[in-house]
């Protein structure tokens, strides 16, 4: 007999009441999901109790991230890349990681505005979450949201980072598959020699390629990516505005997305590198001044060296 998303629900062992709506969350239900990530994204108790329950359902997805220099177009990519992946009949959960206001620290961009045609469709759901000042081009919550897609049973979670370039390194660790997308006539050449991201590229767009130098800004980045990783890495040209080579790009995502099988772990341990560094952050914010002008001013003295002072500093900091 088949058995209900009831029936499947992980066993409960952390003394926490399990959400009577969980299994609608396992079962893929958009209500729930819109709870689910909620919670994770605001920490609340309830996202513990949930991140308890969604274990032994993660690693189906795959989980493909869009980073790249601002300009480049990726968030309409994306939107055609999503339309793409519904042609073939394959759900999705895209993250859309935004700036924060400096204000309420929610995100300001809105992607979910570059993707209302996707807004009538269940078997997509957009959800913008804040950077919060996180410069890595994630959201620290990124990860536990990628989970709960997970989780719901989305075929494709895609990610979209920040875009503000350089520092757009950590998608590497979250994502199966990588696109870095660049544009011609935004530098592409000088962008790509400075840039981290160049390194953690599965897959290099030159969007908008219906643009005057788009052949030649794939030429140069295809040898420059050859240079810097010595392998041939796919440099596709597209144009997400006329949908031109979006199907291509979907075709050489799956590729490489069956190539490589998909890293829950490498999720988690991103989650808990942030984590821990939240913890020291917030640790040395409630040090009394005190305490740090007194080891700042015995390494003036000479008295101390810094990594002396800094041990000093840990060890204040353990409870």
């Amino acid at each position: 007999m088949q058995k209900s998303p009831a029936d499947t629900v992980p066993a409960d062992t952390s003394g926490d009441i399990m959400p009577d709506w969980l299994p609608a969350l396992l079962g893929g239900e958009r209500a729930a999901l819109a709870r689910a990530i909620t919670a994770v994204e605001n920490e609340t108790d309830e996202a513990r109790v949930v991140l308890h329950g969604i274990r032994g359902r993660l690693g189906r997805a795959l989980v493909v991230g869009f980073t790249g220099a601002p300009g480049a177009g990726k968030s309409t990519l994306v939107s055609a890349y999503v339309a793409e992946l519904r042609q073939r009949s394959l759900t999705v959960g895209v993250v859309a990681v935004d700036p924060s206001s400096p204000l309420t620290g929610g995100a300001i961009l809105g992607d979910r505005i570059r993707m209302t045609r996707h807004s009538g469709d269940p078997g997509v759901f957009v959800r913008s979450l804040a950077s919060r000042g996180h410069l890595g081009g994630l959201s620290r919550t990124a990860a536990r949201v990628i989970d709960v897609f997970d989780a719901a049973g989305r075929d494709v979670v895609v990610v979209e980072t920040v875009g503000t370039g350089q520092s757009e390194v950590e998608i590497a660790e979250i994502a199966d598959v990588r696109v870095v997308v660049n544009a011609p006539g935004l530098g592409d050449d000088v962008q790509a020699i400075k840039a981290g991201i160049l390194e953690i590229a599965d897959i290099l767009v030159v969007n908008k390629a219906d643009l005057p130098f788009a052949e030649r800004a794939a030429r140069q980045l295809a040898a420059m990516a050859a240079r810097k990783n010595g392998q041939a890495i796919p440099v596709l040209q597209t144009s997400a505005t006329a949908g031109k080579g979006v199907a291509d790009l979907a075709d050489t995502i799956a590729a490489i997305g069956r190539r490589k099988r998909p890293d829950p772990r490498a999720r988690t341990r991103r989650l808990l590198q942030n984590l821990a560094l939240d913890r020291l952050r917030k640790g040395l914010a409630a040090l009394p001044d005190a305490e740090l002008d007194g080891l700042a001013d015995a390494v003036l003295a000479g008295d101390l060296d810094i990594d002396t002072a800094l041990h000093r500093l840990i060890a204040l900091l353990r409870p």
